[in-house]
């Protein structure tokens, strides 16, 4: 977003310059700020660097440069794109939104895009801040960070490391500490917030050892957790279907071409990566056990991270987001479906599995089970069982579930990956090339839109979603398991996502073996 010359501008001094804002909607916002020396060069697939500083007064009146992804003119079907031109290597920017740049020390909330590994942006207009910053009084970060093949592509060879990304967010994590409370934020106080992809950073951040101390609470939207992330040597050959795709020998020559093609060369893994009835993931984590000791969704059950606040939840329809719409999975067989489950259930018990989804959904086709089970065992089985195992450890989690239906595309997409964005930011205005929000009633979009983003903002202030026009939501545990589920209708649910659990758990002794 470009700041207009008719608005007012604001400066604030940090500890690395003096950056010019904008105020926008009676909001201070301080954009594209750097928070890491720009990855080019022989910095790229490097670890993040330290910013230099500037001299001066930096203007930050306008977005930088999202990170290298693919686009395609006209968006998407469902979202309508999630990132758009100028893209650029220098990259390693945030954007603030905050009431002042004073010293009230206000809660902050850090925000980690999503986009399978492989899109967004920090700068994408959903993603803006100010709803929370003019609502909650509090200070918002959002992050630009590396994705796709400059982010996630694991380079095996002296001097290289994994999960550039990861460092990328650490970096940034860093300048909130050091540089957040000359913006009206306390350093004490932070808040990290991620969706999809997004929330998968947000769990390896909590349990990093680098970020110990630095992270209060955290919120987990629709996190895939049910991935299976590679280690080394399961990705190289992955790395090296991208180093031929790319035209390249080695990690030297990839550092000699030019980000297009390397992000053309992406495009190629996903072709090569897919899998029918799987969410296509051609970049992914790397539990390398050196900048990624262990999956994600472990890391708020150790050491100091058991203490972090957790909010965590999910859509109802989450996999209709990538598979409603496609032609090919409408015609799915049943037998092709038992299929895919077989993998999951093995393959006596695959055809009690579908009868159960099947039952569970009056009048499903094989394309509404096989969905079913791609959210089950991606997102909503996996949040499930973190929610059980912080009970018993005594730290639980509050869950939630979001249902509230779209009418857009003849309700095929149900209530999708994504569709609580709207609501949790609570700035539909910011979402209007969105295809996926057409058809909702404004009365009750704008209902539910109020109490979801006012949950977010009490987590945020207090570690405690309640707030007066909200039914009362009790932590996760194992006696009662409740799950607030936000629909037309919000009603906190004990053991909402039970028939899923209860099936999971018997897939995973009767399932097949290795």
């Amino acid at each position: 977003m470009a700041h207009s010359p008719d608005e007012e501008t604001t400066v604030a001094d940090l500890p690395t310059g003096r950056l010019r804002g904008a105020i926008e909607g009676g909001v201070a916002v301080f954009r594209a700020v750097p928070y890491a020396a720009p990855p080019v060069g022989d910095l790229r697939w490097r670890p993040a660097r330290p910013h230099p500083g500037w001299s001066g007064t930096r203007d930050a009146t306008a977005d930088g440069p999202s990170a290298p992804q693919l686009y395609r003119e006209g968006g998407d079907p469902v979202l309508g794109g999630h990132g758009s031109p100028p893209f650029d290597e220098d990259c390693l920017t945030l954007n603030v939104w905050t009431p002042a740049a004073d010293d009230a020390r206000r809660p902050v909330l850090v925000w980690i895009h999503g986009g399978g590994f492989v899109s967004g942006s920090g700068s994408l207009p959903g993603y803006s801040g100010e709803t929370f910053a003019r609502d909650g009084d509090l200070v918002v970060v959002s992050v630009n960070y590396r994705i796709g093949p400059l982010g996630y592509l694991y380079l095996d060879g002296p001097g290289e490391i994994g999960n550039p990304w990861l460092s990328d967010q650490l970096a940034a994590l860093r300048w909130v500490k050091e540089n957040i409370a000359a913006l009206g934020g306390d350093p004490d106080s932070i808040t990290i917030a991620g969706q999809s992809g997004g929330a998968v950073s947000t769990a390896a951040l909590a349990g990093h050892p680098q970020a110990q101390g630095l992270i209060k609470r955290v919120v987990l939207q629709s996190p895939p957790f049910g991935l299976d992330l590679p280690d080394p040597d399961a990705y190289l050959d992955r790395t090296a279907a991208y180093l031929e795709l790319a035209g390249a020998k080695d990690a030297a020559e990839l550092r000699a071409l030019p980000w297009p093609e390397l992000i053309g060369a992406g495009a190629g893994l996903f072709a090569q990566t897919m899998r029918w009835g799987y969410w296509p993931t051609p970049f992914l984590p790397v539990v390398d056990g050196a900048t990624l000791s262990r999956h994600p969704v472990e890391a708020l059950l150790h050491g100091p991270a058991t203490g972090i606040d957790v909010m965590i939840g999910w859509t109802r329809e989450e996999a209709n987001f990538g598979f409603a719409l496609d032609e090919e999975y409408a015609a799915a067989t049943r037998e092709q479906v038992i299929g895919r489950l077989a993998e999951t259930f093995g393959a006596e018990a695959a055809p009690e599995a579908y009868a159960v989804y099947e039952r569970a959904r009056p009048g499903a086709r094989p394309a509404d089970v096989l969905m079913d089970l791609i959210t089950d065992e991606l997102f909503r089985v996996p949040s499930v069982r973190l929610a059980e195992a912080r009970a018993a450890l005594g730290r639980p989690v509050w869950a939630y579930q979001f249902d509230l239906p779209t009418p857009a595309h003849g309700g095929r997409l149900g209530a999708a990956h994504c569709l609580e964005l709207p609501f949790v930011f609570d700035n539909f205005d910011q979402w209007s090339h969105a295809p996926f929000l057409a058809g909702l009633a404004p009365a009750v979009r704008d209902g539910l839109a109020y109490a979801m983003h006012r949950a977010w903002i009490a987590f945020v202030r207090t570690g405690d979603p309640n707030h007066p026009d909200l039914p009362r939501w009790e932590p996760y545990d194992t006696p009662k398991r409740t799950t607030m589920r936000f629909d037309s209708v919000i009603t906190a649910l004990g053991d909402l996502a039970g028939s899923s659990r209860l099936l999971h758990e018997q897939g995973r002794r009767t399932g097949p073996t290795e």
